[in-house]
């Protein structure tokens, strides 16, 4: 429902309450009244801007986890929770009481009480307010953003490569069993005989890197292969056998077929797999691909993204974005990625990606979590 309806069933001391915040000369005894001043307060871009100006990037973020959501009911309890994941300050967060903020943002007319379901009281968000919201934040964005209508002079970009190397994957593995280590990893020889089949290279891993929680073979392997074994393996396409990694009878079938992958089942993997260590990467993936339809430079991106990303572990919100984030978003072809000599790395969003962003939502919730 857009706003101007849930106004209409909302309570009218609900409605005296949001009048209030907004400071409204309207007569609070007249329910019409009340909703059109609403209606009024809420609608003009200024006022939304100021409201914006007012918060702190922990409400923010709250906000955010809600923007891209497809739903437009949450439980108390799902509001508590990403009200708690905005706060990055762990001192903060000793004190924070979610229920205020939630409270605020009701006063704000921006979540109502809405009905019962499955013994849950559920919280709605109005529509077309998501879509203002949306609109107003990226509007602040864009304003700090470096673009550029000119294409660098190179620029790489990756379309399907990633399913045409995890065929070769399959190919390989139907030829040729592989041996594993005693901790269950590839010998490098034996990695890099099957990386050298692939289209897309990928450097090896410096003996000094940290790594985990990214998935389950992220420790060992670079990222792309890594999630490439890990989404065969989550798919019962490949197996470990004692010491050998070996195809499935349906990887077999995968093979036999000559059958590809679809990359947006390997995006919407992507997705809930680094979910773990970056719960808001459905909404990170949107911005992007919002604020990149012209050539972007990565750093004022990282510049105007970076409040939104909780660190991991050592990773900080910047390295998340650039390290993480982007590289992979570039191995699944959603965005291009190019130099210009005198002014750094800028990607551009994709056509193939900008739908297959649009078109595929996975929930904050929404997670896979795999063993190790």
């Amino acid at each position: 429902m857009n706003l101007a309806d849930m106004l209409t069933y909302a309570d009218i001391h609900d409605l005296g309450r949001i009048a209030k915040t907004y400071e409204l000369p309207c007569n609070p005894h007249s329910k019409n009244e009340l909703i059109q001043s609403i209606l009024t307060a809420i609608s003009r871009t200024d006022r939304l801007g100021e409201e914006f100006g007012r918060m702190d990037w922990n409400e923010l973020r709250f906000l955010n986890s809600l923007l891209f959501d497809e739903r437009d009911s949450f439980s108390l309890e799902e509001l508590t929770g990403r009200v708690m994941l905005g706060i990055h300050d762990p001192e903060v967060k000793k004190q924070a009481n979610a229920r205020e903020t939630i409270a605020r943002f009701k006063h704000r007319g921006w979540l109502f009480a809405g009905h019962h379901r499955n013994n849950k009281y559920l919280f709605l968000l109005p529509e077309d307010l998501k879509r203002r919201f949306r609109e107003a934040l990226s509007r602040r964005f864009q304003a700090e953003l470096e673009q550029s209508q000119q294409t660098p002079p190179a620029y790489r970009e990756e379309g399907e490569q990633f399913t045409a190397d995890f065929y070769q994957f399959l190919h390989y593995l139907s030829q040729n069993e592989l041996l594993l280590n005693a901790e269950g990893f590839l010998y490098k020889r034996s990695l890099q005989q099957l990386t050298d089949r692939f289209s897309i290279e990928e450097e090896a891993l410096p003996k000094t890197a940290w790594r985990f929680g990214y998935g389950r073979k992220f420790r060992e392997y670079p990222a792309r292969f890594s999630l490439m074994y890990d989404y065969g393996y989550y798919n019962g396409l490949i197996e470990e056998q004692g010491n050998v990694l070996r195809l499935t009878d349906p990887g077999r079938f995968r093979v036999l077929e000559n059958r590809r992958e679809e990359l947006t089942q390997v995006y919407r993997f992507w997705l809930r797999l680094y979910k773990g260590p970056i719960p808001n990467l459905s909404s990170l993936v949107q911005w992007i691909a919002l604020l990149s339809k012209p050539w972007t430079s990565v750093s004022s991106l990282s510049r105007v993204l970076a409040p939104l990303i909780k660190p991991f572990y050592y990773d900080t919100p910047e390295a998340i974005l650039t390290d993480r984030v982007i590289p992979m978003m570039i191995h699944l072809g959603l965005v291009r990625f190019g130099e210009f000599p005198d002014r750094g790395s800028f990607l551009q969003v994709t056509r193939m990606g900008a739908k297959m962003v649009q078109g595929i939502t996975v929930s904050e919730e929404d997670r896979i979590i795999l063993p190790e």
